[in-house]
């Protein structure tokens, strides 16, 4: 028992699976907080709340890891603001205005825009299997989402919600690249001093949504929806992913983002009783094939 959280902390795939999970269910989550959470507030309620948490079970160990946090206060702001606030901002709002099948597809797109950043940021090439496995996982992605028919496919069109999830993708894939060069501290110092920046760059927003759209405070089911998004995909899966990228890097770590519509998709099975039809079955092997293929050295 003692040694399952050192093994699951050493273990990439699982961290990132995991990460990949509780996205999947934020998913969910933003679409249900429709008309009981106005967007930018939950964004920063959902900081304020982590930041909360972090300070209670980490606010002494970070000391240590000060003067290297210090030490480049301007990538953790970059990082704070494209991977939290405004991954965050763009994807509750997008939530408003769009259907989840228009947002998992563009968020299934995030690993190409991990790769093309890491391309010219970096100079990393992508490799032959690497792009295959894009490949596959965005087919799979684009399955699921069209439901494997061609007029749905054919018919998509972008509104501003659709944009908004663009945004959010753009957001966090300079967000994963920018990991790379993350000082060199404990996973939780790192993320209490990005959520610190989240909190503080979301505020804007919220009062601008206030002044323009008008904002309201949670009702009751709006504060479950706040409190699990704090715990799980804010505070949990962000840790994860972290390590993740910081065991395999940015490329690698990206691919898995693939996985949030086919969880998406189990979910809605589960949860609100929809069929699992053959092109989600079709659409999970694909993904699962473009994981393994772009693991390959």
């Amino acid at each position: 028992m003692r040694a399952s959280p050192s093994a699951l902390w050493a273990s990439p795939y699982a961290l990132l699976t995991l990460a990949s999970l509780q996205w999947a269910a934020n998913t969910v989550a933003g679409r249900l907080a429709v008309g009981h959470v106005t967007p930018m507030l939950l964004v920063s309620l959902r900081w304020g709340i982590v930041l909360v948490v972090l300070a209670v079970v980490h606010g002494r160990a970070i000391a240590p890891d000060l003067p290297a946090l210090k030490a480049k206060p301007w990538l953790l702001t970059l990082l704070g603001l494209t991977g939290y606030t405004a991954f965050t901002a763009f994807f509750y709002a997008a939530a408003h205005h769009t259907s989840g099948a228009n947002m998992s597809i563009v968020q299934g797109a995030m690993p190409a825009f991990v790769f093309s950043l890491a391309f010219l940021v970096r100079g990393r090439r992508i490799s032959l299997a690497q792009g295959l496995g894009m490949a596959l996982g965005v087919a799979g992605v684009a399955i699921v989402a069209t439901r494997a028919d061609w007029e749905v496919a054919r018919t998509l069109a972008f509104n501003i919600g659709d944009l908004f999830m663009v945004g959010a993708t753009i957001s966090y894939a300079i967000y994963t690249v920018g990991l790379e060069d993350r000082p060199q501290v404990a996973s939780l110092s790192l993320f209490t001093a990005l959520v610190a920046v989240a909190l503080v760059t979301s505020l804007p927003l919220t009062i601008a949504e206030a002044a323009t759209t008008g904002t309201f405070w949670p009702t009751p089911q709006g504060w479950i929806i706040t409190i699990l998004v704090s715990i799980f995909p804010s505070f949990l899966a962000q840790v994860f992913y972290i390590r993740g990228v910081e065991l395999i890097g940015p490329g690698r770590a990206g691919i898995f983002v693939n996985l949030i519509p086919i969880f998406g998709a189990s979910m809605a099975v589960v949860f609100l009783g929809e069929p699992f039809g053959w092109y989600q079955a079709a659409g999970l092997a694909l993904v699962m094939a473009g994981i393994v293929l772009a693991q390959r050295r």
